[in-house]
């Protein structure tokens, strides 16, 4: 089988079990979820399938070969932000793609075509604490991607980034998987996990507890809310139900079942209520992610 896939992977630190024999498959190019709280596993694992440190039990391979850090092209953005301060951005750019082989020539190409799509090539030839927290995360993102790798791990690849910013990844993301690369990301913006994967691991403690087709899953659940918007008061209408949010007559209302969502919309339609908008929601991630994890045990 192509691809990346991990078979009843464990890693134990002390009396610590980090990673609880896991498993999953990603096996065309595309982005896969990685999730958990603080300390659920998600770094360990991360560290796992790409060598960076030895796995207790079971088997992880890449395109059906057993991974260490030779066999893989891999890129990763590690959750700890790291560039040198003292040294120019070029220079160190230069650096860590001749580390993954690049020749010199090869390395500056690449080095003027990311900079110049990630807005920072003003920079290069300053040393790295001279810019912001955001523009040194583009400048660690192009380190992971600069060598052209076939497999991409992004580990919170957001965090702290303006929305302009964010756009900027956002688009080269979605570029990276048209061209066939494999993502793992890892995220606690749920609605960026929405956004991007079609599937979703969810790790609690080490362990799984959900895993799969992130719009199976989703379908699996009841309807949980209902989002009424309209151009006039409609409290009296809502007094049975629990309104979870209301700005300027748009109501977002939690519901038992759709039943009551039905004759919610019976009644404002009996009584000629504008009515912009009427969705029947399913829960979103964030709501499946507590209920998986938000109740520690």
């Amino acid at each position: 089988m192509s691809g990346l896939v991990l078979k009843d992977v464990s890693k134990t630190f002390g009396n610590r079990k980090a990673v609880d024999h896991i498993s999953f498959t990603v096996n065309t190019p595309g982005v896969y979820g990685l999730l958990g709280t603080n300390g659920a596993g998600k770094t360990t694992t991360i560290r796992m399938l790409l060598g960076i440190i030895t796995k207790d039990s079971g088997e992880i391979t890449w395109q059906g070969q057993p991974v260490d850090r030779k066999s893989v092209n891999f890129g990763y953005l590690p959750e700890e932000r790291g560039v040198y301060p003292k040294v120019k951005i070029a220079d160190q750019l230069t650096y860590f793609g001749e580390l993954k082989g690049m020749s010199k020539e090869a390395a500056i190409t690449a080095i003027r075509k990311w900079s110049k799509r990630l807005r920072v090539e003003e920079y290069l030839e300053l040393p790295a604490e001279k810019l912001s927290k955001g523009n040194q995360q583009k400048i660690q993102f192009i380190t992971a991607i600069l060598h052209n790798p076939d497999l991409v791990v992004l580990d919170e690849p957001f965090s702290g980034l303006d929305p302009v910013n964010t756009e900027l990844i956002k688009n080269i993301i979605i570029d990276l998987v048209r061209d066939g690369k494999y993502i793992i990301m890892s995220a606690h913006q749920m609605s960026t996990i929405e956004e991007f994967c079609q599937d979703i691991l969810i790790l609690n403690r080490g362990r799984t507890v959900l895993q799969g087709n992130l719009q199976e899953i989703k379908a699996g659940y009841p309807a949980t809310r209902v989002q009424v918007d309209t151009t006039k008061d409609i409290d009296k209408y809502l007094k049975e139900l629990e309104v979870e949010n209301e700005k300027s007559f748009q109501y977002t209302i939690k519901i038992a079942n759709e039943s009551q969502a039905e004759n919610l919309l019976k009644q404002l339609v009996s009584d000629n209520i504008p009515i912009l908008k009427f969705e029947i929601m399913k829960p979103t991630l964030n709501d499946i992610f507590i209920e998986k994890v938000g109740v520690q045990k």
